[in-house]
């Protein structure tokens, strides 16, 4: 009788779309009492064979220290896993990772969004670590059945991760940075339970995929229990900076660069904008009303920050705005919401943690050593005691490189030299030191140019005439021609990484996965920084061609843009046919090439 009744309730509560009949209506819908006990079973079958195969992609995340810790997922098969910032924070660079085979392997940390509560490590000890599936979590609804897993209260002393169940409370919630770096913005609520040591953990849908990771709870002040309310990152925002993160980074979010609000009428409407900003010269004014941003319909100033945090820094977005009755529809380049100095500096300091000592399968949890007495001590019987930190893993230190303004520069270096052995498996031209020579026909209008470049200089011939540019110390000087954002010094920049390679172009970092206009998909960007200019080089992340130069001379102005297409091969080289320059919303022009000359 009372396994008749558990199994009601269950079926109640997760088979519905399993007995539901096509064409019946809600009133027609069939009691749980009425249904036959093949159909509970099963549905309880397949929701626990459900959990069982998701459980092997969580973590039960230890500091190496033995303080600190919580969970995280595994999301490739190399052992890539994502956790919440605050969890890996404490951990330092490296960690501990119990997975639900019992075995307890050594991690790395790869890159960390403070802003958005998430870190990305990298365990070691296998090339076939079990993975969660990523879902669209921009598909989940109200009313979803989920389920969460992790290592709430160390429960899990064997590595078995503990499960909740339950449904989607919410979603597009935003939660404002409480005194805290941490903003959750377009997240999942739910009403599964979320504990102290669950932070880092997956939240599944009913099919076992990834939507979200949890981070922000509700808990009563004393007991630290979760009072129904629980807070996800979702994974799709995740998406949108695992690229970055993979950089070994620390991750900037975005902002538009100006402030919305609602006006009498309830529009969203620019109530302060910077004239400096990439917004401002695309045309966005004050008072103009935003109709949507990201591709997302906006309604209310809350719902602007929703979809506002899910982006990183540089990414370029489509925003619609309505002024003076006009619609217009532009993209714009989102800046950094901190400083580099100042993100830095925020993320050095340490969340309070609770500390997690890191058990052997079987083992049962140590007790947590009560609050020292905090009455003052007398000066004379203090004693400084430094304790050593423990020695890094071999396997973790291999991969671990410490650089300012980075989680682990080893990971840039990693994805930096990745994408230049794709880029010169289409042709090298390591030996071309010499002049180049670059001729064809203009597209627009017709008539013949050239281009000639080298180290010293640069020259482009034009049926109106000439325009030359001589390289200096600060390339900004001279953004010849005019009009252009500085072509040929772009185009000599260009020259240079293809000719010296990375290691001698100047600064060459990796930065990430950016959208570009008209490519399907992401596209790897290295920055390059030489005399003065920051350049973005933009490549196809599966033939390996270059798509596009972006050149900065200053972070407050329009970039030269130029976009390759049209490849073919000559003599061994992969070379583009075509070439369109632009600068903010002007087209400079489009050339197609014919000829290639370069001396060696």
């Amino acid at each position: 009788m009372k396994r008749a009744f558990i199994l009601g309730i269950a079926t109640a509560l997760t088979s519905l779309p399993a007995w539901t009949q096509a064409g019946s209506s809600p009133s027609e819908t069939p009691p749980a009492s009425r249904l036959p006990p093949t159909t509970v079973l099963k549905a309880e079958d397949e929701r626990v064979a459900v959990i069982d195969k998701a459980k092997d992609s969580v973590l039960a995340v230890f500091a190496s220290t033995g303080k600190g810790g919580g969970s995280g997922v595994v999301i490739t098969a190399d052992g890539y896993a994502l956790s919440n910032f605050h969890v890996a924070r404490p951990c330092g660079n490296a960690m501990k990772c119990g997975m639900a085979d019992g075995q307890l392997y050594d991690a790395v940390i790869v890159g960390i969004d403070p802003t958005g509560d998430v870190a990305l490590i990298k365990l070691f000890g296998r090339d076939d670590f079990p993975h969660a599936e990523l879902a669209n979590s921009d598909q989940v609804r109200v009313g979803d059945w989920c389920f969460a897993m992790g290592n709430p209260f160390m429960l899990s002393t064997d590595f078995q991760p503990t499960v909740t169940y339950g449904i989607v409370s919410g979603v597009h919630r935003y939660q404002y940075p409480s005194g805290t770096l941490l903003e959750y913005a377009d997240c999942i609520q739910i009403d599964a339970s979320i504990n102290p040591g669950n932070s880092g953990g997956p939240l599944f849908d009913a099919e076992g995929r990834l939507i979200g990771i949890n981070g922000r709870g509700s808990f009563e002040k004393r007991g630290r229990v979760n009072v129904g309310v629980a807070f996800a990152i979702s994974i799709n925002q995740i998406k949108n900076f695992l690229g970055y993160l993979r950089s070994g980074r620390i991750v900037d979010h975005a902002t538009l660069g100006a402030r919305v609000g609602s006006d009498e009428e309830g529009r969203v409407v620019v109530t302060d904008i910077l004239d400096n900003s990439d917004a401002y010269r695309r045309g966005l004014h004050y008072d103009d009303e935003i109709v949507s941003f990201g591709g997302r319909p906006i309604s209310t100033a809350n719902g602007f920050k929703n979809v506002l945090g899910i982006y990183p820094k540089g990414w370029r977005i489509p925003l619609s705005f309505r002024q003076g009755g006009k619609r217009y529809d532009v993209l714009v380049r989102l800046r950094g919401v901190h400083g580099k100095e100042e993100l830095i500096k925020k993320t050095k300091a340490r969340p309070r943690v609770v500390p997690m000592p890191i058990p052997k399968p079987g083992e049962k949890p140590k007790k947590v050593q009560p609050k020292p007495d905090r009455r003052p001590i007398p000066t004379d019987r203090i004693k400084k005691t430094v304790r050593p930190k423990p020695p890094m893993p071999e396997v973790v230190k291999k991969h671990f490189q410490a650089k300012r303004g980075y989680a682990n520069f080893y990971f840039n270096r990693l994805n930096r030299d990745r994408v230049w052995k794709a880029w010169i498996a289409q042709g090298d031209f390591a030996g071309l030191r010499g002049t180049w020579t670059l001729s064809g026909q203009l597209e627009q209008g017709g008539g013949e140019f050239q281009f000639q470049l080298s180290d010293a200089d640069g020259l482009l011939k034009l049926p109106a005439g000439e325009a030359t540019w001589t390289a200096t110390d600060d390339y900004s000087s001279s953004l010849s021609p005019p009009h252009s954002g500085g072509l040929l010094p772009a185009l000599s920049l260009w020259r240079r990484l293809a000719v010296e390679g990375p290691d001698r172009f100047g600064d060459v970092t990796y930065l990430g996965l950016v959208p570009l206009a008209g490519h399907e998909g992401l596209v790897d960007v290295l920055v390059g920084l030489h005399k003065g200019v920051e350049c973005h080089f933009l490549f196809d992340p599966v033939e390996g061609h270059l798509l596009a130069i972006e050149m900065f001379p200053d972070e407050d102005v329009d970039p030269c843009e130029i976009y390759f297409s049209e490849y073919r091969q000559l003599d061994g080289r992969f070379l583009p046919g075509r070439m369109e320059v632009h600068v903010g919303d002007d087209l400079y022009g489009v050339f197609r090439f014919d000829e290639f000359e370069f001396e060696k």
